[in-house]
């Protein structure tokens, strides 16, 4: 059993992505050719938005949001402590300050609760500037847009949307990727929409942003790459990359059906005694990760490895408990919700390429 098949993945599609491949060995334009510029089009119409500029991975999707937005030293930047250290990493490497924030015990995601208690926070000690907030979709699921654009809006900061595992979620019917001021995502394989590398990109209905960032993203070029108008970075996608994705794209609607179905069986057949992830009204999930929790996660886990059943954590540390933010000076019990998600989650295979007999077995081995 494989937690995430990519190569039954590429088996099922390899006809079309083989053929994508050739057509840009033949043309030979393999940075920034056509296929980059028709997978932005689509990505832009798949999320309804006006822009989508893709970019050289997640990570990369951050920093550009965080250099468009102008977010520098002295800035106060709010995000989760429940996430992949890509999101407080890119606050850090703009020099600016991030401030953790608690989780939502029900969906992984921040709390908007704590998130204005934050704010408030900082606005108090008066050290720091408020500037931004990055939301994570964790785990497939949209965050709670609803109360968090109202957070940002009252104490006027800008709002970026980590979507990088939210990918083809939803919510009141609205993708992922088209909340906030800018949204990113990645392409990393494991992702819902993965490439065959890393990729990354980034959503906006900003059409100054958008021009901003498709000049940051070639080093800051001007009319051309030897017009150079700004300091940008070097992160184009490449387009045999592209390709791949273009292809992905096309089937993304039909796998993400296949993950809600394995979803709702193991929503319905996994035993009671593990808390099994919410999905709340009006929202829909990429299904990411199908994640569970448990008081007795180690037991749980040797079960499934005798089993021959793949098992992943994330995430066992939050962001305030990791060295590279112990300046910080956070301590353990700041964010209990969060602390208590990191000791008890456990990831289980879902694919769409999951077949039915290892769905079984998974089940009855945890049962």
């Amino acid at each position: 059993m494989q937690f995430i098949d990519l190569a039954a993945q590429y088996q099922h599609l390899k006809t079309k992505i083989d053929a994508r491949i050739h057509k840009v060995l033949d043309h030979g334009h393999y940075i920034m050719g056509p296929e980059v510029f028709e997978l932005e089009e689509q990505l832009a119409e798949y999320v309804g938005v006006k822009h989508a500029i893709t970019c050289a991975n997640g990570t990369d999707a951050l920093t550009l949001a965080m250099m468009v937005l102008d977010i520098k030293e002295g800035d106060a930047v709010f995000c989760p402590t429940f996430t992949f250290f890509a999101t407080a990493e890119t606050i850090a490497f703009a020099n600016a300050t991030p401030v953790f924030v608690d989780s939502e015990e029900s969906t992984f995601n921040i709390c908007p609760a704590d998130l204005e208690k934050r704010i408030q926070q900082v606005i108090a000690e008066g050290k720091l500037v408020p500037k931004a907030i990055v939301s994570v979709d964790l785990f497939g699921l949209p965050a709670n847009y609803v109360e968090i654009e109202a957070i940002a809006e009252k104490y006027n900061l800008k709002l970026i949307e980590d979507a990088a595992q939210g990918f083809g979620g939803s919510l009141n019917g609205k993708m992922a990727g088209a909340f906030g001021d800018i949204a990113t995502t990645s392409f990393f394989p494991a992702k819902p929409l993965g490439c065959y590398g890393d990729g990354g990109a980034i959503f906006t209905n900003n059409d100054d942003y958008a021009e901003l960032l498709r000049s940051l993203r070639i080093h800051g070029k001007g009319l051309d790459k030897y017009d150079n108008v700004r300091i940008g970075v070097n992160s184009r996608l490449d387009t045999i990359q592209a390709a791949v994705l273009l292809e992905k794209l096309a089937e993304f609607p039909v796998e993400l059906e296949l993950r809600n179905r394995i979803a709702d069986i193991y929503t319905r057949e996994l035993p009671t005694e593990l808390i099994k992830p919410i999905l709340p009204e009006s929202y829909q999930s990429s299904w990411a990760q199908y994640t569970v929790r448990t008081e007795d996660r180690e037991a749980l886990m040797n079960t499934c490895r005798n089993a021959g059943i793949p098992v992943m954590v994330y995430y066992r540390t939050c962001m305030h408990q990791q060295t590279a933010f112990g300046h910080l000076e956070y301590r353990v019990g700041d964010f209990p919700v969060a602390e208590k998600l990191a000791s008890e989650v456990l990831s289980l295979p879902l694919h769409p390429y999951l077949p039915e007999e290892e769905q079984l077995n998974l089940i009855s081995s945890v049962v």
